[in-house]
């Protein structure tokens, strides 16, 4: 089940990135840069490399977006109302590794290990799947 949840959770962290890139105008290099934004920085700039991105800009989009799922976690958390109990914390943290990658990891920890564990989990899935799905993708 977490499989399947951190390759549905990466597709959609990079579709709907791809999508509203697009719908922006933007041009394709950047749209490229922004595909691996849900994985660490620097495995987002290789990706990003073998894609035909940039991989300096791909680098900004993967802080980016950690730094935004680390602060925005709790307040999405507390709109969707998950619990602070023991599948509660295992939601959170895979949600902010599978979207928020490192700096979301690190934030999970410090809030409760449990969360810290399963983001870790989420983050290295994120990693595996992105850096072996992304280049067939877009080959």
């Amino acid at each position: 089940r977490l499989l399947v949840a951190a390759l549905v959770g990466g597709t959609a962290a990079s579709g709907s990135a791809l999508a509203l890139g697009w719908a922006l105008g933007l041009p394709g290099d950047v749209l490229l840069s922004m595909a691996p934004k849900s994985v660490t920085a620097p495995v987002a700039m290789g990706i990003a490399e073998k894609i035909g991105g940039i991989p300096a800009l791909s680098a900004v989009f993967a802080v980016l977006t950690g730094l935004i799922g680390a602060l925005s976690g709790k307040l999405i958390f507390g709109l969707l109302r998950l619990p602070y109990s023991g599948n509660g914390w295992a939601a959170r943290g895979f949600a902010l590794g599978t979207a928020s990658h490192g700096i979301g990891a690190a934030r999970a920890l410090q809030v409760n290990a449990d969360a810290g564990a399963y983001a870790g989990l989420a983050l290295g899935l994120q990693v595996v799947l992105a850096s072996l799905l992304m280049p067939l993708f877009f080959r």
